[in-house]
């Protein structure tokens, strides 16, 4: 048996990230709402951010996408988040395991907080932008690709 006591004041752990693929319509047409970050990593990526103590996951991620793109956002399925990425390589500032969940908003599209501009990016043409897309991290396009299968446009 390992005796071993786990003293959380010397324990180095990840940080937690949750980030939110929002699905947006206008005109009769459905979009998914992505930002340009205004900080390092720049690139485009799904609206979200670290996780503030003392919130949920999903009144995080309702904070986050509220931050930076000013939509109101209800979470699909808050108990089962669409993917979580554990690479500890995928953010270059540090160890950061993301949980991504869907979102359906509502309102006036604004880019604010670290959302230089926010990017509305047609469902069928979200391959596209996967192929040619200059992403901050890759694991955002890993949970865009998730999404597609999802919601059945991809195998």
């Amino acid at each position: 048996m390992n005796n071993k006591q786990h003293n959380i004041e010397n324990h180095q752990a990840p940080f937690l990230a949750v980030d939110i693929i929002i699905e947006y319509s206008m005109n009769d047409k459905e979009y998914i709402v992505l930002i340009e970050r205004e900080n390092f990593p720049k690139g485009i990526a799904l609206p979200g951010g670290f996780a503030e103590y003392g919130l949920t996951l999903e009144e995080n991620a309702v904070k986050e996408s509220k931050e930076e793109t000013n939509l109101e956002v209800i979470i699909e399925n808050p108990e089962h988040p669409l993917c979580v990425h554990s690479d500890p390589y995928r953010d270059p500032r540090g160890h950061v395991i993301s949980v991504t969940y869907t979102a359906k908003g509502s309102g006036i599209l604004r880019s604010g907080d670290d959302a230089r501009s926010t990017i509305i990016c047609p469902i069928d043409e979200i391959s596209l932008l996967l192929e040619n897309g200059d992403f901050a991290f890759n694991d955002h396009k890993r949970a865009l690709q998730d999404y597609l299968k999802f919601r059945g446009y991809a195998k």
